[in-house]
C-alpha cells in the first residue's frame, strides 16, 4: 500500500512569493488555485483571503471580523496556472514584497444536498480540501462538505461583522477558536451539535456558522497521510523544544496556544531563515509586517517540526498548542523528503 496518494504536494498546495508592480500582473503557481491567502511582507496591511466559490474580488481578512468586501482591483481572477492581480496597493503595491498561500479545490463548486441546508461545494478529495458556501437558518441543521470527513475547518460569516470560526479534531465539538483574535476556547451549545461526520457539518445556531439569513464560506480539511496534519502538542519552554512528528517535510505551519490568550502564528518553507537562522513569520490575527527574527524559532525537518525557542505563543511549558500543517514532500514515497 502506498504511503501517500499524493506524489507531489505542490500540485495541491504551495507558497508563492512575489513583488508588487502597481500594475496588473499574473502570479504563476503550479496549479489552478481555488483558495488564495495573501499578505504583504514588507508593510502593515491586513491578510486577504479569496476563493473561487465566492468568486474573485471577494475578500475576507483573517485579522478582522468585518464582512466580505468586494475589491475590483485586487485578486481579479483565478487562472489555470495561478491568479491575476489588479493595481490594488494592498496586494500589489509597487516595490512591496508579498507572500501568497494557495490551495487547490475543484473550481467554482456544485450544489450539495448531503445536509439539511443546501451548500455549494468545491471539493478536492485527493488533497482533502473543500470550499463551501451556504445561507444559515438560525436553527440546528447541517451542511455537506464534499469530503470523506473533516479534521479542521475555518468558517466566516460573509455579510455581517462576526469573528472567524475555527475548529480542529483535537477540540470538543462544542468549542471553537476565533482566528482573528487571541482568545482561547469558547464553549457553548451554539457551536456544533455533534462532531463532523463523513458527509456533513452538524451545526447549531451560532451567528458565526448558521445565523438566520446569514451567508457563510467554509474552508474544510481532511487529514491526508504524507500531505496534511492537524494535531496538538505540549510546550516545554526550552530552546531544545518540543518535536512534533508529521510524517512529511512541512511547507506551511499555523499554530495557536489554546491554554492562554496568545496570537496565531504562521511559518512557511519559502521565506528564508528557518533551520538555524532567524525565522520569518506572520501573526495571522494582526496586520503587522513580517516578523524577521534574529534567532531560529522553529526547525522544519524532513519528518516534522521542532521548536528552538520557549516563547509563550508557541512553546510555553505545559501549555497546549494546536496546529495545521501542509507538506513540501512526504517522508517516504516516490518523492521522499530530505533534510535541508
Amino acid at each position: 500500500m502506498a504511503y501517500t496518494n499524493i506524489k507531489k504536494s505542490s500540485d495541491y498546495f504551495n507558497t508563492k512569493l512575489y513583488t508588487g508592480t502597481g500594475a496588473t500582473q499574473s502570479i504563476t503557481t503550479e496549479f489552478q488555485p481555488d483558495f488564495t491567502w495573501i499578505k504583504t511582507r514588507s508593510n502593515i496591511e491586513g491578510h486577504e483571503l479569496y476563493d473561487a466559490v465566492r468568486g474573485a474580488t471577494k475578500m475576507i481578512s483573517s485579522n478582522s471580523s468585518n464582512a466580505e468586501t468586494t475589491k475590483s482591483t485586487a485578486l481579479t481572477s483565478f487562472n489555470s496556472d495561478g491568479f491575476t492581480l489588479g493595481n490594488n496597493f494592498e496586494v500589489n503595491a509597487s516595490g512591496r514584497t508579498f507572500a501568497s498561500w494557495n490551495w487547490k479545490a475543484n473550481g467554482t463548486g456544485v450544489a450539495n444536498t448531503d445536509g439539511t441546508i443546501t451548500s455549494t461545494v468545491s471539493a478536492n478529495t485527493t488533497a482533502g480540501f473543500s470550499i463551501a458556501t451556504w445561507s444559515g437558518t438560525g436553527s440546528n441543521g447541517s451542511i455537506g462538505h464534499g469530503l470523506g470527513g473533516v479534521d479542521c475547518m475555518i468558517i466566516k460569516n460573509t455579510n455581517s461583522v462576526r469573528d472567524f470560526y475555527f475548529w480542529q479534531k483535537t477540540m470538543a465539538y462544542n468549542t471553537r477558536l476565533e482566528m482573528n483574535n487571541t482568545e482561547t476556547f469558547t464553549t457553548g451549545t451554539d457551536n456544533m451539535t455533534a462532531l463532523p461526520d463523513a458527509t456533513k457539518i452538524n451545526m447549531a445556531t451560532s451567528t458565526q456558522n448558521n445565523g438566520s439569513s446569514q451567508n457563510y464560506v467554509g474552508y474544510f480539511f481532511q487529514e491526508k497521510q504524507g500531505f496534511s496534519k492537524f494535531g496538538n502538542y505540549i510546550g516545554n519552554s526550552s530552546t531544545n523544544g518540543t518535536f512534533v512528528y508529521t510524517g512529511f517535510k512541512p511547507a506551511f505551519l499555523l499554530i495557536k496556544n489554546t491554554s492562554a490568550d496568545q496570537s496565531w502564528w504562521m511559518w512557511d518553507n519559502k521565506r528564508i531563515g528557518y533551520n538555524g537562522g532567524g525565522n520569518h513569520r506572520f501573526r495571522t490575527n494582526g496586520s503587522d509586517a513580517e516578523f524577521a527574527d534574529s534567532t531560529s524559532k522553529v526547525d522544519l525537518l524532513s519528518n516534522g517540526f521542532k521548536w528552538r525557542d520557549g516563547d509563550n505563543a508557541y512553546n510555553f511549558s505545559g501549555n497546549n498548542f494546536i496546529y495545521m500543517c501542509f507538506a513540501e514532500q512526504p517522508l517516504v514515497g516516490d518523492n521522499p523528503a530530505t533534510a535541508r
